[in-house]
């Protein structure tokens, strides 16, 4: 048995120079993941104009997306686990920027169609990364805030990203290519690698007692120079190194129930925003809008993505977050079927922007309430594992959409979307545990300090 404090010591810690910092560095992650992210989906309209293709052959590329999703998940949980949060940021980061910039090259459908899977893998293997990275990095009370803060400025690559691409995807044959240029940008973040710190709480669960208690001086010697002599840490805390986890941790009870909920969370989650962001243009060329003008209004929605998360940043700590999800779900669910039922230009926008903005909202509490739910352990595992089944249900999600579509038409699908995030929110609302910050005084499992 060791003596682990790596917890107390991070939470007694004031917001100073250093959290910003990190948190410019995560938020430069997000921003390039949801700028490429939706890249496919705003250059769809112009590939099937170009290259003939159809909505089922969209569909396709786009239900293949989702499984590299999954699998980039659950090795980023290994990785992370393995390597360290850092290292394994920084190299899924790498990874995503690297096959985004080779789909500017794609010569057809397949070709782009592999390039699309690589980066999607990337892309949900750096989000598990970062959502573990700023759990452990930042004080108990303030963690959700700057999970929020950091999707605030993350989620302006989707706007920007739409904006691009309804501006230059038009020009030519050929332009559409500079949106994907665009998305891989991502790979400038090695430039914040000296400012990006290892978690000390997971050099403490690998029995590095030495190397975490180097970084928190570190941490800490910057922060006192900045905000003056820090308070006393809680005392420290009797801990056996963890052993190596697997998947067989996760079916430990106290794992395997926060897993399941978790994959309920993210699950509807990927099915109800990726089902409205990834089709919406395509669908509202379908139904007779330009090219430029469906895009366009898609863009013109994404302006309340940042909003959603400035709103998420003023509730998260402040309220109970499992009850702020299945608010914001239940207002996304009405939101999306409005949007679903219209086709006046400006209700489309109206409604499309509040979709947008109670949906990235749900996503950064998702983000804060995802790791609180298991110890250090677990943490890795039960949210990777959980993120990733989520992005591997949206497998299928886009050939239900365009089965619905083809079958029974446009609006057909925006009932099945608000029917999903209905149901996120009451299985939320049935099972989930609470997890103010005044319930979390230790590292201990979630479902442990409930019933304590």
């Amino acid at each position: 048995m060791q003596r682990a404090n790596a917890l107390n010591r991070l939470d007694r810690l004031p917001v100073s120079r250093f959290h910003k910092v990190t948190l410019l560095a995560v938020s430069f992650a997000y921003f390039f993941e949801f700028a490429d992210i939706n890249t496919f989906a705003t250059t769809a309209p112009k590939l099937i104009d170009l290259w003939g293709l159809t909505v089922d052959r969209i569909a396709y590329v786009t239900s293949l997306s989702f499984v590299g999703m999954f699998i980039g998940s659950v090795v980023a949980g290994t990785m992370a686990d393995r390597w360290g949060r850092k290292r394994t940021l920084l190299l899924t980061t790498l990874f995503f920027g690297v096959f985004s910039f080779a789909s500017a090259f794609s010569w057809d459908l397949a070709s782009l169609g592999v390039f699309r899977v690589l980066t999607s893998a990337g892309l949900a293997a750096m989000t598990v990364v970062a959502v573990i990275y700023v759990n452990e990095m930042y004080p108990s009370a303030v963690r959700g805030k700057f999970q929020a803060y950091a999707i605030v400025i993350g989620i302006c690559g989707t706007p920007a990203t739409n904006l691009i691409a309804s501006a230059v995807v038009p020009l030519s044959d050929w332009s559409w290519r500079l949106v994907y240029l665009w998305g891989s940008l991502g790979l400038l973040l090695v430039l914040f690698t000296r400012h990006v710190k290892e978690s000390p709480r997971w050099l403490e669960s690998r029995g590095d007692h030495d190397g975490a208690d180097a970084v928190l001086r570190e941490i800490e010697t910057r922060v006192a120079a900045e905000k003056g002599p820090l308070p006393e840490p809680a005392p420290p805390v009797e801990e056996a190194p963890a052993a190596k986890a697997s998947l067989r941790v996760l079916l430990q009870r106290k794992y395997l129930m926060p897993t399941l909920l978790l994959t309920v969370l993210w699950v509807t989650q990927t099915i109800g925003f990726f089902g409205y962001s990834s089709w919406a243009p395509t669908l509202l060329a379908k139904e007779g809008f330009s090219v430029e003008k469906s895009v366009f209004y898609v863009a013109l929605t994404t302006v309340g993505a940042p909003l959603g998360s400035c709103l998420a940043a003023l509730v998260t700590d402040r309220f109970e977050r499992k009850w702020c999800l299945v608010a914001f779900g239940t207002v996304i669910a009405l939101c999306g079927l409005l949007y679903g039922l219209t086709f006046n230009p400006l209700l489309i926008v109206v409604f499309g922007f509040l979709v947008n903005l109670f949906e990235r909202g749900y996503t950064a509490l998702g983000y804060a309430y995802s790791p609180e739910l298991f110890d250090t352990r677990g943490r890795s595992l039960g949210t990777s594992v959980s993120y990733g089944l989520g992005r591997l249900s949206n497998a299928a999600g886009p050939l239900i959409v365009a089965a619905l579509y083809n079958g029974h038409g446009y609006q057909s699908v925006f009932y099945f979307i608000a029917g999903t995030w209905l149901a996120g929110a009451i299985v939320l609302a049935a099972f989930g545990p609470r997890t103010r910050p005044k319930r979390v005084p230790s590292d201990q499992p979630l479902r442990e300090r409930v019933a304590g």
